[in-house]
């Protein structure tokens, strides 16, 4: 979520002097660039052909929308109000894995993922002006979002997380550059390609770390730390636009961590409870 806060500032800034969709591809061809390096690295070359996989192809799909959604509506909204919306992820999230797999969450665990947004909605404060047209589209990204993480899950294990991750990293570049293609190139600043290979370097650790994470742990546990991600946005803004929270983002801070740590502990005791149960 760090990574994924650094690489949100950085689109934003840029996309202030250059167009969205081209921040995205040429970060996209960064990202991927780094990402064919660490494939050659770790000896995975003769694995390429896993992203022909169905469900890698999918999750690619259903991100590379997503970001394409999240970061143009991003680049006309408040950030408080789109961080507001993004956070609901987690939640959509685990209405996807009850409806479509029928796993059993706990009204206790509905409440506390509630209690999590509640502290996020204290925490950014949106504005009701800033709901419009950009507000749904980045609804769209955040609903996308949820879709890829629950995708993830059904991945084969034996498909490595770099594999996966570079089918999204390719996903996300061809579609920005098809999207691109009709307008005309703005010149890119030495400065500005500098921030540019930032954000692919933090693209390439955000998406290798939530693809590890969605794949290896219980998703109703993983989903509600993205709502760390606040707390990360709350430092930058701190250290590098001196911006401080109000009383009512700090109450939503110990909102979010409290929710947090509940469900952490009550997934903790059911996993306890059923290794207990189990014969010797």
């Amino acid at each position: 979520m760090l990574s994924f806060v650094a690489n949100d500032a950085i689109v934003k800034h840029l996309s202030q002097q250059i167009p969205t969709i081209q921040v995205i591809f040429v970060r996209g061809f960064i990202a991927s660039t780094l990402l064919f390096f660490i494939v050659h690295a770790t000896k995975l070359g003769s694995r390429l052909g896993d992203l022909r996989n169905g469900r890698v192809g999918l999750r690619s799909a259903f991100d590379g929308l997503a970001t394409i959604a999240y970061l143009s509506a991003l680049a006309w909204l408040p950030i408080g109000n789109a961080t507001a919306i993004n956070m609901a992820a987690p939640m959509l999230l685990v209405f996807l894995v009850v409806l479509l797999t029928k796993q059993s969450v706990d009204a206790r665990k509905w409440m506390a993922i509630g209690a999590g947004f509640l502290g996020v909605i204290l925490i950014v404060q949106p504005r009701l002006d800033g709901m419009n047209r950009y507000a749904l589209l980045c609804l769209l990204g955040t609903f996308l979002h949820a879709c890829r993480d629950f995708v993830t899950r059904g991945i084969d294990p034996a498909i490595s997380s770099v594999i996966v991750t570079l089918s999204t990293s390719l996903f996300v570049t061809v579609l920005a550059g098809l999207c691109l293609s009709p307008y005309p190139w703005t010149p890119i600043t030495w400065q500005e390609g500098g921030l540019l290979c930032a954000a692919g370097g933090f693209l390439c650790v955000g998406y290798l770390l939530v693809t590890i994470s969605m794949r290896a742990g219980d998703v109703t546990v993983v989903a509600p730390f993205r709502y760390t991600g606040l707390i990360f946005a709350i430092a930058l803004g701190w250290l590098v636009w001196d911006e401080t929270p109000n009383a009512a983002a700090w109450t939503g801070i110990a909102v979010l961590f409290g929710a947090g740590a509940y469900v952490l502990r009550r997934e903790r005791q059911r996993s306890h409870s059923q290794l207990d149960a189990q014969p010797d």
